[in-house]
């Protein structure tokens, strides 16, 4: 959530703000704005709404002089979205000025200090309060200041700073929040993410935890706590600068789907040679699997979803038993953890909020902590004791899906993999699923190719209000994805819902002209499904059913029936899921929605 960019060198630093933060909308946010400096003095500017609305304010940037600077997309957490609220903060002499991600918690009682010696505040944010500790703390000394000020606080954050009183170089420092570092020639850079840098460099340091770094436009030092230097090794970002465009598509989601063959190969490709799977620097023995007596699987949103087909893959292979838990609510329930707890963290960004406190609470208590993320060096994959990266490449659009494909077909990769370390498969069987893994690719781009009827029936009822997903078994986990999607981006109601929990109760939500669809392509269960088919229709529902190739025995049941291509049936939900991506963005497009920053939602929650 929010966006953080900032820029010291030789060259104008607004319209270089202006055109990372463009890159960091998809993170979600409801204000924007830029504090330069120049000469002796910092000059914000800020704005409820859209970054096109600051742009403008500044003529993109041509109107604000200055070669340092910070910017900053904001998502309202302490007080609403408005102009004063928006960031950049400002202490009161205005000499400093602070952006900020995260939420400082112990604010309140810093608050009141404040302003009991002498500070006026203007906002209703949380992050005021880190302005004018920064100012009362000022020994002339600015990283010194700054680790005092860590001291005093409570909560996430990632910061950028300026100060009038230091016009050669800005400090920048993270705690539970994204920050990198981007490295140039004659100019250096912080950003949120990787995309607002890809046009400046490649080359980049992933800050640690309470690690602060000073830059200046021909050096980056990074310090600890204790004021002593850290040395960091670059890391070289991979992406194509294209990855992270549009390349001719209408949106980013649409891109993002069409992309998911070539996603899952250079997921799937590295990690299957001559039929066995080779995961490198990975530490789990047939020893260390044997000991463990309960598998927790803990993400949030799609991630999550990606966890329930999970669940269903690693117990089927491996008779381990496995727990789902939506992380927000994990640690809080108290749950059984200890050395035989292995922790299978999910989460695309590695740093969502959540996510990394459960991983945290099950470190602490004992499990293993093996994590699945996209992002290079972030906080959850720093935390883990083993990491398997998606490689997806850059996700834009709020609504993941490439990302979704992804850490699907890693979980497919481990339930075979512990398997067969656990003796509960054989080579043949191991074999069969690898080459039906590295053959997914080319059935998804069958899906792709034959997305007319999806878009045909998206016309014929995106302006319905209430939409339902039903599905047994790993369908009524892809149903979970589907209905997320479509209420995401286009805010239409949608519930999944268990095809046999129909008849206790969730029935009474089915009159004339509801669309129910129906996922039916797990075969020990179509003709069961054939029968909740049944039920609705008999209702006044008209269905639309997702089916495996050469199953048509739905099309009497139905009004009409998708087909995807057949594959084993644990793999299905991979193929399952694209015809519930398309649809969720054909709905949204027909009723004008804004598909790739859907209202109040962020790409990245870093805040609980």
């Amino acid at each position: 959530m929010c966006g953080i960019v900032g820029y010291i060198g030789s060259k104008q630093a607004a319209p270089i703000l202006i055109k990372g933060l463009e890159k960091l909308e998809y993170r979600g946010y409801d204000s924007a704005g830029v504090a330069i400096y120049n000469e002796g003095s910092i000059n914000v500017v800020k704005t409820k709404g859209r970054l096109q609305v600051l742009a403008d304010m500044i003529d993109e940037g041509k109107a604000m002089k200055g070669t340092m600077g910070i910017g900053h997309t904001r998502w309202a957490t302490h007080g609403a979205p408005s102009d004063i609220n928006s960031h950049p903060h400002v202490s009161n002499s205005g000499r400093f000025v602070v952006v900020h991600n995260g939420i400082i918690e112990n604010y309140a009682p810093l608050k009141e200090y404040l302003i009991k010696n002498g500070y006026n505040f203007v906002s209703e944010t949380d992050t005021e309060v880190v302005a004018h500790l920064v100012e009362y703390h000022y020994n002339g000394d600015l990283i010194e200041t700054v680790i005092k000020v860590m001291t005093l606080l409570e909560g996430s954050y990632a910061f950028g700073i300026i100060s009038a009183d230091n016009p050669d170089c800005m400090v920048a420092v993270r705690k539970d929040s994204p920050l990198i570092v981007g490295l140039g020639e004659g100019e250096n850079f912080i950003a949120s993410d990787i995309p607002s840098l890809l046009t400046h460099t490649r080359n980049i340091y992933y800050l640690d935890d309470k690690e602060i770094v000073l830059l200046e436009k021909d050096k980056v030092t990074i310090y600890d706590t204790n004021k002593n230097v850290v040395k960091k090794e670059v890391s070289q970002i991979q992406w194509d600068v294209e990855a992270a465009e549009k390349g001719g598509y209408e949106h980013f989601m649409f891109k993002e789907i069409m992309e998911q063959p070539k996603a899952l190969l250079n997921t799937l490709q590295p990690r299957i040679k001559n039929g066995k799977i080779i995961l490198d620097d990975f530490h789990l023995t047939k020893e260390m699997l044997a000991n463990f007596n309960k598998i927790y699987i803990v993400a949030c949103g799609s991630a999550y979803h990606v966890g329930v087909v999970g669940k269903y893959a690693i117990e089927a292979m491996t008779r381990i038993p496995v727990e789902v838990d939506i992380a927000s609510e994990f640690r809080y329930r108290n749950p059984l953890i200890d050395t035989k707890t292995l922790m299978i963290i999910i989460s695309q960004s590695g740093e969502t909020a959540d996510t990394l406190a459960a991983l945290r609470h099950g470190r602490n208590n004992g499990a293993h902590i093996l994590s699945i993320v996209n992002v290079l060096g972030s906080s959850i994959a720093n935390a883990s004791d083993d990491v398997l990266y998606t490689w997806a490449g850059p996700e834009i659009a709020v609504a993941t899906t490439k990302a979704y494909s992804t850490q699907l077909s890693v979980i497919y990769l481990l339930a075979v993999y512990m398997a067969e370390l656990l003796g509960k498969i054989s080579t043949e069987e191991v074999k069969a699923y690898t080459e039906e893994l590295l053959a997914l690719p080319v059935k998804l781009e069958q899906l792709l190719e034959n997305k007319e009827d999806i878009q045909y029936w998206a016309s014929q009822f995106y302006n319905r209000k209430n939409i339902f997903f039903i599905g047994r078994n790993m369908d009524y986990a892809v149903a979970l994805e589907g209905s997320l999607k479509l209420k995401e981006i286009s805010y239409i109601h949608s519930e999944a819902y268990a095809g046999g929990e129909l008849k206790h109760g969730t029935i009474s939500l089915i009159e004339p002209g509801t669309l129910v669809v129906a996922l039916a392509t797990y075969a020990p269960l179509v003709e069961k499904m054939i029968s909740n088919i049944r039920e609705v229709k008999a209702r006044g529902a008209v269905v639309m059913s997702i089916a495996s190739e050469k199953n048509t025995a739905l099309e009497e049941a139905s009004d009409t029936v998708v087909y995807t291509p057949q594959t084993m049936e644990l793999l299905q939900p991979s193929l399952t899921v694209i015809p519930l991506q398309f649809f969720a963005y054909y709905v949204a497009s027909m009723k004008g929605c804004s598909i790739d920053k859907p209202r109040n939602l962020a790409k990245s929650v870093t805040v609980e």
